[in-house]
């Protein structure tokens, strides 16, 4: 059997991912609107419909616009956009969290996936409060830096202008405000009781990042060490083929007591690194914004609704 599979906003960074993860794939057709329709309801529709899978790579208005185009009972939508992620009826996209979250997406027919930096910040957030260490009320600060690649279109171009300003050439604090649109679902997937302090940083390079937080033991719920900590992640993502733990500090996995933030990038995989002390306690992610971040999350959980290999094209 042949899936058909509709890639609304294929011209898009995390669309054109999806679409270069399908095409040593022999189990999908990819059913394609033609350039000048794109925004065409009508045409988009249909394709929506005919599709067995939709995958919206496309600004939050428009993507909800392109679920109420849906009337096929039997098409799954896997949404990329920020429309749905804190929406119950919808399954959260990140079934290495826990069972309840794969069983969910494996009976869903809307799906929406993490966005790159909540995913960074959600992988670590998420166990350490579940498993008690991490009090709902702690005052949660988060620094990440990214490849340029997951600002988008116009600012890739920005980037790669060979005129370009100095500025482009350093890191960028951006969101200034503290309403970065990932705030949401980094509150609510965790179970946090506020939303954190967030600092990310656009950087000179294309693809990868690493999302950070530090912890004061002497506001955590219960007593541990940066080695309990550890061993904590470790226990939660045991079974996890995509997301592993490096080893405490980093051993087996760094060269040198550095962190770069682009080696995973091509990939679907994440790394939790735990390090620091037992009074300042720091967990690392590390990951691809458009692997694990965007259009390999994507793949992976069509992959669990489809009842095949997660891994599927994704290796």
């Amino acid at each position: 059997m042949k899936y058909k599979v509709f890639i609304d906003g294929k011209e898009g960074t995390t669309g054109l991912k999806i679409f270069e993860r399908f095409e040593n794939r022999t189990d999908i057709e990819i059913i394609t609107i033609d350039e000048d329709k794109r925004k065409d309801s009508t045409e988009k529709a249909k394709l929506i419909n005919a599709s067995d899978f939709t995958f919206l790579c496309l600004p939050d208005v428009a993507a909800k616009e392109s679920v109420s185009l849906c009337t096929n009972p039997k098409t799954k939508i896997i949404d990329a956009s920020t429309a749905h992620r804190t929406n119950p009826d919808w399954a959260y996209g990140f079934p290495e969290l826990g069972n309840e979250f794969r069983r969910k997406i494996e009976n869903s027919s809307r799906v929406a996936t993490p966005g790159c930096y909540a995913s960074g910040f959600i992988a670590m957030g998420y166990p350490l409060v579940k498993s008690g260490i991490l009090p709902k009320d702690y005052p949660v600060s988060i620094n990440a830096v990214s490849g340029y690649s997951g600002a988008g279109k116009k600012a890739i171009i920005q980037y790669e202008d060979k005129n370009r300003d100095i500025a482009y050439d350093s890191p960028r604090l951006y969101a200034l405000t503290q309403a970065h649109k990932h705030l949401p679902e980094m509150k609510l997937i965790p179970g946090l009781d506020y939303e954190p302090i967030f600092t990310p940083y656009v950087c000179d390079y294309f693809q990868g990042m690493t999302v950070t937080t530090g912890l004061q033991s002497r506001l955590l719920a219960k007593k541990v060490t940066a080695h309990d900590v550890w061993e904590m992640f470790c226990e939660h993502y045991k079974d996890s083929y995509f997301v592993k733990v490096a080893g405490f500090m980093g051993e087996g996995t760094l060269n040198e007591p550095f962190i770069p933030a682009n080696t995973l990038a091509g990939t679907n995989n994440m790394q939790i690194f735990v390090y620091g002390n037992d009074e300042r306690i720091v967990v690392t992610s590390r990951l691809d914004n458009l692997g694990k971040g965007a259009s390999g999350a994507a793949v992976q959980c069509m992959n669990i609704m489809m009842g095949i290999d997660e891994k599927t094209g994704l290796i």
